[in-house]
């Protein structure tokens, strides 16, 4: 692609004259700008990409995938069975979720009760994975587990009894007044997702339809999945069986929240790809300048005998080298810099007594981070362009440059 004399002619020009000593700063600047651009952005993809899927991983392991709502018809075994026939690769739960109130002495805070069948591996899995105090086989009637976020804000711990109070209302002497039961704290789970351990109680299926007045008709079908990004596809054929039934998907009830991490995803690269694309102008005023002090030069080179197109290959190859190489620097620099980005965290964290990543405001113990190969080439393709673009545009100069005008007073 590039000949012998093509080549030659780049590297002197990559290496200027002590006299010229400008535009080697130019050529540092460019090699520098480029290359901390594109490690800049791999850094960053790799933040959203590594925050997505953490969260994407909460939110799937500690919600069902998909949830069939009775809306006041019985989910029957007929149509449970149904859908175990149609996809084996599914465990089903029968749940009943609603909002209430727990009360403690002179607090209350409003969340969410769910009631669960304890017996289900899927619950029981779950509970001695998180638990932190307690023992599930005290998961019975009349007793509970609450988060440990929700447990340390409302001074609570194994043992104590607290007050449940329902949107249910019963009637009463005084008129009607919302359903109120007594539960014992059985046990404390810890998640690592602040917004979950703070929120929700899980209470036994028969206790949560007494204290909302509920029959088991109202029970919900949660379907836990082997693969839940294909939850969607499922929910098209199970809406198929019977269209009575109110059914949702983990990323339908998430969907804004992804949506918005998308966006935001889609912008930083757009914004940090002009850090870039800044980068590349000083390729191009770097090799305007050379093709102007190289003029003489250059009309040498055409007077014996070598075409414009050899020149501008070469002078294009100058600028495009320096390109190139800057954005395999930025490549490695930001690959190491994201594999350890817990470690230089909690560095700078250590020595400039900062919070960088508060788990309280983004649900996460640990700044995520996850290297995707994907991320990387279009980064590279889309460094390389804008580098070969920016080489291309003064290079092209050459070809209207007149040889007997730059040799004219030689």
């Amino acid at each position: 692609m590039f000949s012998k004399v093509e080549r030659l002619i780049s590297s002197r020009n990559l290496k200027p004259k002590k006299k010229e000593g400008f535009l080697k700063i130019i050529s540092i600047f460019s090699f520098l700008g480029i290359m901390l651009g594109v490690a800049i952005l791999i850094i960053v993809m790799s933040v959203m990409n590594g925050f997505k899927t953490e969260l994407t991983n909460k939110i799937i392991g500690l919600n069902p995938h998909i949830v069939i709502q009775s809306n006041g018809f019985n989910i029957d075994e007929k149509y449970i069975s149904k859908i175990k026939n149609n996809f084996s690769d599914i465990s089903l739960s029968k749940t009943y979720t609603g909002e209430g109130v727990i009360i403690n002495s002179d607090q209350a805070k409003g969340i969410i009760f769910k009631g669960v069948n304890y017996t289900e591996k899927k619950i029981k899995d779950f509970l001695e994975k998180n638990i932190i105090s307690g023992d599930v086989k005290k998961f019975k009637k009349n007793n509970i587990f609450i988060g440990s976020e929700l447990a340390f804000n409302l001074n609570l711990n194994e043992g104590d009894r607290i007050n449940l109070m329902s949107s249910a209302f019963v009637a009463t002497p005084l008129g009607s007044l919302p359903k109120q039961e007594n539960f014992e704290i059985a046990g404390i789970f810890n998640t690592g997702f602040v917004e979950f351990d703070q929120n929700i109680i899980f209470l036994t299926i028969e206790d949560a339809l007494s204290i909302f007045d509920k029959g088991y008709k109202d029970q919900n079908l949660e379907i836990y999945l082997k693969d839940p990004l294909k939850s969607n596809s499922y929910k098209q054929k199970i809406e198929k069986f019977n269209p009575n039934y109110f059914i949702y998907t983990w990323s339908d009830l998430n969907k804004s929240f992804f949506n918005a991490l998308k966006v935001e995803r889609n912008v930083m690269f757009i914004i940090l790809t002009l850090i870039i694309i800044v980068a590349a102008f000083n390729i191009i005023s770097g090799l305007t300048i050379l093709i102007k002090n190289k003029t003489k030069e250059i009309a040498i080179l055409k007077t014996l005998g070598l075409n414009n197109s050899s020149i501008k290959k070469s002078f294009f190859l100058t600028g495009f080298t320096i390109g190139f190489f800057a954005t395999i620097s930025g490549i490695i620099l930001g690959t190491l810099f994201s594999s350890n980005i817990e470690k230089v965290r909690i560095f700078l964290a250590t020595v400039f007594k900062l919070e960088i990543f508060p788990s309280d405001i983004y649900f996460l113990d640990e700044l995520p981070s996850e290297i995707n190969l994907y991320s990387i080439v279009i980064i590279f393709i889309l460094s390389i362009l804008v580098s070969a673009i920016a080489s291309y545009i003064p290079a092209r100069q050459i070809s209207k440059m007149k040889t007997f005008r730059a040799l004219k007073y030689e």
